[in-house]
């Protein structure tokens, strides 16, 4: 689909934490630079993966700029910049563009419950006439099971009349194939990018016009997913993605970010690696190894690291 501004698989991606809690830059930047060399298309930073919601926006900066000074190039970011307070995404996004990065994936304003399409479409709005740039390309996420507030096809059918260059695609972490296809079914002839956020979701999702994936799981199976993405058109394509699934399933059964953290300590021989933020908690060792053991189990091993 040649209308795609940006495809591929792009990895939700962990943020490495300093003993004291701090972002460690020079490792994130590693580790970017090891995705990407693993067959990752772009680093989608600052997600719900990266921890964004415990970092403050001062945080978040440094995370970006430590990315770009550390190699990776601005057109190969997603960053996250949806905050609850209007006037901080628009610093974030704002700071993402004066550092190159034009696209960025943006929550809605979610602590509010029961909002309206109104209320939903006025905060997008403000956030484009507020940053005021031509450059700027908007990917909505809709992650219901998390934000609660999500975004229905009627508000992305308002944005794209009222904003058709800034408003550029989304990120479907609804976890529901059928909102997904109905997306894609509305949008994606329209040069809309729909990234469902999750593998389990990825050839289905490109026989349907979508743009890849951006995944979580890709901090340790990038190379997987990228086989998938190149190969979907090829007998065995269904093969890879139940390969694909079948990781995601010994990941899924865990809080996320602590299993993920703790499959990357492992593989980096870094035990620093598994240290989160509150209020996430590690993982605890019996459930470390059992997770490690059933992994390797079934034969994985992150080839990057």
């Amino acid at each position: 689909n040649m209308s795609l501004a940006v495809s591929g698989v792009f990895c939700a991606a962990v943020t490495p934490f300093n003993a004291d809690l701090s972002p460690d830059h020079g490792l994130a930047a590693d580790h970017a630079r090891a995705l990407l060399a693993d067959g990752c298309h772009g680093i989608a930073l600052l997600g719900t993966t990266g921890e964004a919601n415990s970092l403050s926006v001062g945080e978040r900066m440094g995370l970006l700029e430590a990315m770009l000074r550390g190699g990776v190039a601005p057109e190969q970011l997603l960053p996250g910049t949806g905050v609850t307070a209007i006037p901080e995404t628009v610093e974030l996004t704002r700071h993402a563009l004066d550092n190159g990065v034009n696209r960025v994936v943006m929550l809605p304003p979610f602590y509010y419950k029961g909002v309206s399409d109104d209320g939903l479409f006025r905060s997008y709005a403000e956030l484009v006439e507020r940053v005021g740039d031509d450059r700027l390309r908007v990917y909505l996420y809709h992650i219901p099971p998390m934000a609660q507030v999500g975004i229905s096809p009627a508000l992305v059918e308002r944005l794209l009349a009222a904003y058709p260059r800034s408003i550029a695609g989304m990120k479907d972490s609804s976890g529901d194939m059928a909102n997904t296809r109905t997306m894609l079914e509305r949008f994606a002839a329209r040069g809309f990018d729909v990234f469902p956020g999750s593998e389990r979701f990825l050839l289905e999702g490109m026989r349907g016009g979508g743009a890849g994936c951006i995944s979580a799981t890709a901090n340790v199976n990038a190379a997987a997913m990228d086989r998938l993405f190149r190969a979907w058109r090829e007998p065995g394509a269904e093969r890879l993605q139940e390969e694909l699934n079948g990781i995601r399933s010994v990941v899924e059964r865990l809080p996320a970010v602590p299993a993920l953290k703790a499959i990357v300590a492992h593989h980096a021989g870094d035990p620093g690696w598994a240290t989160v933020r509150p209020p996430l908690v590690e993982l605890d060792a019996p459930r470390r190894e059992a997770l490690l053991g059933e992994l390797s189990g079934r034969g994985f091993s992150m080839a990057g690291l």
